[in-house]
C-alpha cells in the first residue's frame, strides 16, 4: 500500500487537530461513485468521512457510504492512506488520517441516506481527478488508477 505523508499546506496561525477518515472509491461502468455537496457552489468528494469512536476505518466508510448515498457495500483491499490538512465546513481545522479503500456494491439502503445535503454522482476518472475538493484525494485515485497499491501491497 502507498503512504504519502502529507497533503495541503498548514496555517501557521492555526492549530490542527488529528482526525481519522475513511474514504471508499466504487467504480460502475467505468464511473466513479462520488457526492456532490452543498446547494451552492458544489464540490465533489468519495463518499466517506471521520471514523467514529469505536470503529474501524473499514466500519467507517461502509456507514458514511450508506449516510451519504443510500448504497450498501463492502469494502476490500485498502488503496493508500495520507494525511491532509483542512478546515471543516464548521471551522475547525483537521490534519485527516485518511484512509482509501476499494470498494464493492452489495445493493441499494435509501433508508440509510440521511445526508440531505450530500447527492450521490457518477463521473468519470478524469471528471474526479479535476473537481475533487482535496488535491491528496486526487493523489489516491491516481494511485489506485495506476495499480500502486497492489505493487505495494505484494513488495
Amino acid at each position: 500500500m502507498v503512504t504519502i505523508k502529507q497533503f495541503g499546506t498548514p496555517d501557521p496561525a492555526l492549530t490542527y487537530g488529528a482526525r481519522t477518515g475513511a474514504y471508499g472509491l466504487l467504480a460502475r461502468d467505468g464511473k466513479l461513485a462520488c457526492v456532490r455537496i452543498g446547494y451552492g457552489p458544489y464540490e465533489y468528494d468519495f463518499p466517506g468521512g471521520a471514523v467514529d469512536l469505536g470503529e474501524t476505518p473499514q466500519q467507517a466508510v461502509v456507514r458514511e457510504f450508506g449516510e451519504e448515498t443510500g448504497l450498501l457495500v463492502e469494502v476490500g483491499q485498502p488503496i493508500t492512506d495520507l494525511k491532509h490538512y483542512f478546515i471543516h465546513e464548521d471551522g475547525t481545522p483537521y490534519n485527516n488520517h485518511a484512509h482509501f479503500f476499494e470498494i464493492t456494491l452489495l445493493g441499494e439502503k435509501p433508508e440509510a441516506k440521511c445526508e440531505a445535503d450530500h447527492e450521490l454522482v457518477w463521473l468519470s476518472p478524469l471528471e474526479v481527478i479535476t473537481h475533487l475538493k482535496n488535491e491528496g484525494y486526487a493523489w489516491a485515485l491516481v494511485a489506485w488508477l495506476r495499480g500502486w497499491s497492489k505493487v505495494y501491497a505484494a513488495g
